[in-house]
């Protein structure tokens, strides 16, 4: 079972409670990405401490470049989809892009069918300062959320890159600015994407609220990855933040292939394999 279990397996459910258990012990978090019921109980089963239904989704499921073309309704059917095979992690849902930005209405309305439709635990929105009234008026529902700052993904074509983000002092100091009042406005974590590991050192040191890294070092509470890229499905992403746990690519191919070969050689399906 290795330590990483060890150190949860005594939580029979994962609750935003939990998370900030862990950090004040000084324990760190896993949290990876699930899109469908088969995965989303394979990973929980393993002792994944969150599950994120990310918009992620929109890359490793749909085959979009980007996330913004995911809609609500998609992240919702994603979502209920993680739902039903998860009995222990927290699970997180994405707001996608268009589903909060126009105003905190909408984006209270968003949040409030990710609830009520999925049955996930909490939300997750992209950005700082420029969001924290829907914050509020998401967590004034009794919804938890969960930040993302840094890479924000739904922004890419305003950066024009995935490069690395907050290198330059301001944008280092605004970085900050935000992780705090994104603690002070509630939320119960905060993910970080792509930034300088000492950066993010010190960001986790700055606020009580667990900060989740991606791709920003060892001293934050916890990581996440896309679990397509940990399990190796996706040769052609290869950022220098992941590590790859297995060569899935290379095994379901050589299953893909041998299946094909038995059908063509009549060796599949044999005398055993039929009624």
């Amino acid at each position: 079972m290795g330590n990483m279990s060890k150190a949860t397996n005594n939580y029979t459910r994962i609750t935003t409670n939990t998370l900030a258990e862990l950090k004040s012990k000084g324990r760190k978090i896993a949290m990876l990405t699930a899109y469908d019921y088969t995965m989303a109980g394979i990973v929980d089963k393993a002792g994944i401490d969150v599950i994120l239904v990310g918009d992620s989704a929109s890359n490793v499921m749909a085959g979009h470049e980007t996330t913004l073309p995911i809609t609500l309704d998609q992240m919702i059917y994603h979502a209920a989809s993680v739902v039903r095979g998860v009995k222990r992690a927290l699970v997180v849902v994405d707001l996608p892009f268009g589903a909060y930005q126009a105003d905190s209405k909408e984006a209270l309305r968003s949040a409030i069918r990710i609830m009520k439709e999925s049955g996930a635990h909490a939300v997750k929105l992209e950005g700082g300062s420029q969001i924290q009234e829907s914050i509020e008026r998401i967590l004034q529902a009794g919804i938890p959320v969960m930040g993302h700052l840094g890479l924000t993904p739904q922004s890419i074509y305003k950066f024009g890159t995935y490069s690395v983000r907050a290198k330059d002092e301001s944008e280092a100091e605004q970085l900050i600015e935000d992780a705090e009042m994104l603690e002070k406005a509630g939320c119960f974590g905060i993910v970080v994407e792509k930034i300088p590991a000492k950066l993010a050192e010190k960001v986790t040191k700055k606020v009580t609220i667990p900060i989740i890294g991606i791709g920003a070092g060892a001293a934050v509470d916890g990581q996440v990855l896309v679990v397509n890229d940990l399990l190796g499905m996706n040769k052609e992403f290869s950022p220098r933040f992941l590590r790859r746990y297995l060569d899935l690519d290379e095994a379901i191919s050589g299953a893909v292939k041998a299946y094909t070969q038995d059908v063509k050689n009549q060796d599949f399906p044999n005398e055993n394999e039929q009624y």
